[in-house]
């Protein structure tokens, strides 16, 4: 049986998000984007069926292997709009610049007023950017990284989820604001949000979300101490 066991999980997932996603283009509803609905059915078929963790990544583990390979198919959209990206380079440093500033002065302000502890605070700063780096400057400024994982796809997904109502409410209609704003604030999920919409959103927010990951690895200890000193 346990040979047969990370081929199910891995076939439960699948079939999973497939549906979820089916539903999703049914609906249309921001809280049944499929990253979030799928996570949540997983987390409750696991815990219905006391399926430890570890039991569960052991097939799993294949798909997240797939992570490294979708990130590089970004590079598609980014070559199909070189150009455009040329044009406007100043405006994206810029844009993404401040963007990750006011992403980490923001998580760390709100938490020192509702009093919430240093150790919280070091590991929600990162929260922007993908979960491998967040983990890695929690780690370093003295934050837990499995809280920083945890912030990280709670981001992820709240942008997935709201982004595309908040820029309907500030009219943000250019696929440039777009795609920066989802790569800036909500890294990969956002990002595969942003492709939902079209191709120069998608390829702006995954050169967003890989400044955003260079501008937070350097800023973050400083704003940190800068706060918190």
């Amino acid at each position: 049986m346990n040979m047969f066991l990370p081929i199910l999980f891995i076939f439960i997932t699948i079939l999973i998000y497939i549906v979820m996603k089916h539903f999703y283009h049914g609906v249309k509803h921001p809280l049944l984007v499929p990253i979030f609905t799928s996570s949540l059915l997983v987390a409750v078929l696991l815990l219905l069926t006391k399926t430890p963790y570890g039991t569960y990544m052991s097939g799993a583990k294949w798909i997240d292997e797939l992570l490294g390979p979708a990130v590089v198919a970004l590079a598609i959209p980014l070559y199909e709009n070189r150009e455009t990206i040329k044009r406007n380079m100043l405006t994206i440093l810029l844009s993404v610049f401040i963007g990750s500033i006011v992403g980490m002065i923001s998580g760390i302000a709100l938490s020192m007023v509702i009093h919430v502890q240093n150790e919280l605070i070091y590991s929600l700063a990162p929260k922007s950017v993908t979960t491998p780096i967040a983990m890695e400057i929690s780690e370093i400024v003295g934050g837990a990284p499995a809280l920083a994982a945890v912030y990280v796809m709670i981001a992820g997904i709240s942008g997935a989820m709201f982004g595309p109502f908040l820029m309907r409410v500030c009219r943000i209609k250019h696929p440039i604001s777009r795609g920066i704003g989802f790569g800036t604030a909500s890294h990969g999920i956002g990002t595969a949000r942003a492709l939902e919409m079209g191709n120069v959103e998608g390829a702006l927010s995954s050169i967003a979300m890989t400044l955003s990951a260079v501008v937070t690895s350097f800023l973050c200890p400083v704003i940190l101490s800068m706060f918190l000193s």
